[in-house]
């Protein structure tokens, strides 16, 4: 039995322990999110580090340079030019509002629109009392609630530019020296050799399939956008289907949003058969798209149920957003990932195993010595001290 003064001392390491680890959670929480896109990048590009890292002759750092470098070229500058295209436009045609509205007035926008949304628009507007001074009014009350809207944007653009920059240290480390770090902590975690990296094994697997099924579910999803935009001929075909494929990345969003707001403003601008088509294209055949590509995708990298899929990306996007399409599956995948541990190190041999074993024959704990009076195992392997047989 174990000295009080041996308890006391386990049990103080234990809470040391604890409180390093709490610690060290709380350093990284401001980059958490930041810290699993890199992984989730590092894990499904390590098959291309390491054929670069061969070509290289062994300068991992250097196919780690390279490779972030193509990530950023490829992945994060494009995505960051679209966006500021976007806010630009958006800030220009806010601009052009308030300025036709100060030199032509209410009636002046209406004149502009197409000659059936022109007659709806304006039996909306007579309907108001004074509508020049209600919009001035409501543009006036809503200047202070706008700057402050812009000023929230400007903060979140550097908030995440600056993720985006901790996001890529992240994963240029984690590709040069992810094989060392779970191979240390593989020797230091208190489990069997080998247990931590199967652990590990099971979140790279699912991580990448998590990944190549949102890219691939936008990229389905933009391709049946193009087809509706070709044939229904919106403008901007190429403008629209990059806009489309990076809303598409955005869970909760989707490309179908896209696809019914251009049939909207095709409605809008006097095409009413081709905008109509659009929208419900947009709203049955691309939104079907992610609802049934996403959860088929998720489950041939998973081996899990569809169903299991599905709420598992339901219930990641409630808790923890976007992110949480890596992390829901991820915590599914960590629960049978531990289950199937335990099954192997505790848990009942598989019934074709019992079933071969004779009655009365206790088959042996994990690990440990045969019980006295099981049969011996046949097979290709000798006794110890005899020359093998061919």
């Amino acid at each position: 039995m174990a000295s009080p003064t041996l308890l006391h001392a386990r049990r103080l390491l234990v809470a040391l322990v604890i409180l390093a680890f709490a610690l060290t959670l709380l350093v990284i929480s401001p980059f958490w999110v930041a810290y699993l896109f890199a992984a989730v990048l590092a894990a499904t590009l390590m098959p291309a580090m390491a054929w670069l890292a061969r070509v290289l002759r062994g300068r991992r750092s250097v196919a780690g340079g390279i490779l972030t470098l193509a990530v950023l070229l490829a992945v994060v500058l494009p995505i960051a030019l679209l966006g500021t295209i976007l806010v630009h436009d958006a800030l220009d045609g806010v601009q052009w509002l308030r300025d036709a509205l100060a030199s032509e007035g209410i009636w002046g926008l209406v004149r502009r629109l197409p000659g059936p949304l022109e007659d709806i628009v304006r039996k909306l507007v007579e309907a108001v009392p004074r509508p020049q001074q209600q919009i001035q009014k409501v543009v006036g009350e809503q200047g202070g609630q706008a700057a402050g809207a812009v000023a929230g944007a400007l903060a979140a653009t550097g908030s995440a530019a600056f993720q985006t920059v901790m996001m890529l240290i992240a994963l240029f480390f984690f590709l040069v020296d992810g094989p060392r770090l779970v191979g240390f902590l593989d020797r230091h975690v208190p489990l069997k050799p080998g247990q931590f990296r199967q652990l590990v094994e099971d979140f790279r697997a699912t991580s990448v399939s998590a990944l190549v099924a949102t890219l691939a579910t936008a990229g389905i999803q933009t391709v049946t956008a193009l087809v509706g935009y070709l044939v229904f001929r919106a403008p901007n075909v190429v403008f629209l289907t990059l806009v489309t494929f990076v809303v598409a990345l955005i869970p909760a969003v989707g490309g179908a949003s896209v696809v019914v707001i251009v049939g909207i403003i095709q409605l809008a601008t006097g095409h009413p058969i081709s905008g109509g088509i659009l929208v419900a294209w947009g709203l049955v055949v691309v939104s079907l798209v992610d609802n049934v590509a996403r959860p088929f995708l998720l489950k041939g990298g998973m081996e899990l149920h569809g169903g299991v899929v599905f709420f598992s990306l339901l219930g990641g996007l409630s808790v923890f957003g976007a992110i949480g399409l890596v992390i829901g599956p991820l915590v599914v995948t960590f629960l049978l990932a531990v289950v199937k541990m335990y099954e192997r190190e505790f848990g009942r041999p598989p019934a074709g195993i019992a079933a071969s074993v004779p009655e009365g024959v206790r088959l042996p704990a994990p690990g440990g010595p045969p019980p006295a009076g099981a049969p011996e195992p046949r097979g290709d392997r000798s006794r110890v001290g005899e020359r093998p047989t061919h």
